[in-house]
């Protein structure tokens, strides 16, 4: 049950004032809040994520307290079932997460967890208000009278001795940067995903434990699997419980495969997809184990043929200049094509003239005459089907790779949508996460550049071989 009080700004009484809060103000009146027991330490202004806020911490002999503008959580230790320190790889904070049961209740959500994000170089100093007797009797060598070093390890050391909870620390795991998490995605929040000796912890939300005994298997997949197009600079990983829950980790650097794979391996966890046995692997575990981030994607060419249909949103210069398909009479390329053509140069006037204008002019020229009209179709009949393929952007890799996630996500959403929420995320990404795109897209161009350069060439000798006839 919960029991809400609301302090009016009319009411000096509760109003509180710049050293305490109004729920603080009222709590000391109502006495509803331990306020007779006095804090053992307490920790000002602390940045907690879930639930979202600042709070001031307090440490008291028999209980935690989360004093915030609005809410105030009074939490058992005996309710603590244990505490998660873990540093993130190469970022000036650090994660120390309270797991709980039973778990606070803010207004319908629950959270068993309470994630605490401190900064990692920040070095606070406290006295513990507690007796020398006390300390010897009742708390012996879990407690000392006073702490000096880094904030998240004197809070744990400190929650540590008074809740006598077990802290867990990062396993021996480490990331391709030496870090101790991999960073991933789950639901559509980005976060790290930490393997630890007894389990995997997805921070910081939604904050998701899940104990080696509850896995069922792993699996892992190529990126975008079951899409129009495969990365293969990123893999996803899949851990289905015992319950038949599945959990689908995203996004996962390619480079991160060898550690991650040795580690659960270690762990005796259930590999789905570890290929026949004989030394034989799949085709993800094959792609995925290959170290050389600069070589070609093996599925370069089946995502080339897939989207075969599909044009570059970058135009190519020597592509445009040399024949265009598009047969609009208000591009260069297409006035070089038309001049080349048709036999009297006086009609390059009036067809520059006419371009000023969009849909009259190409009616004209379609009723003036069968000639004219039949000129202006060749270009489109006699197109080479052998003609290489243009280059596809780097936005055209990134929307193949994404278009099924989303689609699958929001069934509802129509493709106009889809493709709105496409370019939306991609003018959000970084230059960074560009980068596997752009360097799809780079193979791209070259090939295309040297399929060209093949092409014209080929052109070039017929043409000089019926000319010779």
């Amino acid at each position: 049950m919960d029991l809400s009080f609301h302090v009016p700004t009319s009411n000096t009484q509760f109003i509180g004032d710049e050293h305490r809060t109004s729920a603080q103000a009222i709590s000391v009146e109502i006495d509803g809040g331990g306020s007779s027991e006095m804090a053992v330490v307490t920790f000002d202004g602390i940045a907690i994520l879930t639930p979202r806020g600042r709070y001031s911490v307090e440490l008291h002999q028999s209980f935690l307290r989360l004093q915030g503008q609005a809410n105030d959580f009074k939490i058992q230790y005996s309710s603590i079932l244990r505490l998660f320190v873990l540093p993130k790889s190469h970022n000036p904070h650090t994660f120390v997460v309270i797991t709980l049961d039973p778990p606070i209740r803010k207004g319908q959500t629950l959270y068993p967890h309470i994630v605490i994000q401190f900064e990692t170089e920040a070095v606070v100093e406290r006295e513990l208000t507690l007796s020398g007797e006390i300390l010897a009797e009742k708390y012996k060598d879990r407690l000392e009278s006073s702490y000096r070093g880094l904030i998240h390890e004197v809070f744990s050391k400190v929650l540590r001795g008074l809740s006598s909870a077990k802290v867990t620390r990062p396993s021996t795991f480490r990331s391709c940067l030496d870090g101790y998490a991999v960073k991933s995605s789950l639901k559509a929040e980005d976060g790290l995903l930490y393997p630890l000796e007894k389990g995997f912890f997805f921070l910081p939300k939604p904050p998701t434990l899940i104990p080696h005994e509850e896995i069922e298997y792993v699996e892992f997949e190529r990126h975008g699997a079951g899409g129009a197009s495969i990365s293969s600079h990123y893999f996803d990983l899949l851990v289905k419980l015992t319950n038949d829950q599945e959990l689908l980790f995203r996004n996962i650097q390619r480079n991160e495969y060898h550690n991650l794979f040795n580690f659960i391996s270690g762990k005796h966890l259930k590999i789905l997809n570890l290929g026949d046995g004989q030394g034989r692997t799949s085709g993800v575990t094959a792609v995925l184990q290959s170290t050389d981030d600069d070589s070609v994607d093996p599925h370069l060419e089946r995502i080339k043929n897939q989207a075969g249909n599909e044009e570059s949103d970058e135009e190519d210069e020597d592509f445009v200049a040399d024949k265009d398909d598009s047969g609009s009479p208000t591009d260069d390329s297409d006035a070089e094509g038309s001049d080349a053509s048709m036999s009297g140069g006086e009609k390059e006037k009036p067809s520059k003239k006419e371009a000023s204008s969009s849909k009259p002019p190409v009616k004209k020229k379609q009723k003036s005459g069968p000639d004219e009209g039949s000129q202006k179709k060749k270009p489109k009949k006699k197109k080479d089907p052998n003609a290489p393929k243009r280059a596809i952007a780097p936005f055209m890799y990134f929307s193949k790779a994404e278009r099924a996630n989303i689609k699958s996500s929001n069934p509802e959403l129509a493709t106009t949508e889809i493709a709105k929420k496409l370019g939306e995320r991609w003018q959000k990404m970084t230059a960074e996460e560009r980068q596997p795109y752009v360097e799809q897209s780079q193979v791209d161009k070259q090939r295309y550049a040297e399929e060209s350069a093949a092409y014209r060439g080929a052109a070039a000798q017929q043409g000089s071989g019926a000319g010779s006839e």
